[in-house]
């Protein structure tokens, strides 16, 4: 008889979890109980994309707030 929590191990991990370890790994504090979570169940196409994503709208949200910082200066 297997344990429950084999079972929520062995399940990918939600859209709310990918989106935590990326932004935890982003600022380099992702726990290793997560860390192994993703290696095991995770898709590297998952976390690549999440990865992608974040940098795209990181970046993005800087270029607007320097906008908005110099369009304010003068």
């Amino acid at each position: 008889m297997e344990n429950k929590e084999d079972n929520k191990e062995d399940k990918s991990p939600s859209f709310g979890q990918v989106v935590l370890s990326t932004l935890a790994a982003a600022i380099g504090v992702q726990s290793n109980r997560n860390r192994e979570r993703d290696f095991k169940a995770g898709s590297i196409k998952t976390y690549i994309a999440a990865g992608i994503i974040f940098t795209a709208l990181f970046v993005l949200t800087l270029v607007l707030v320097v906008k908005t910082v110099l369009s304010n200066m003068g």
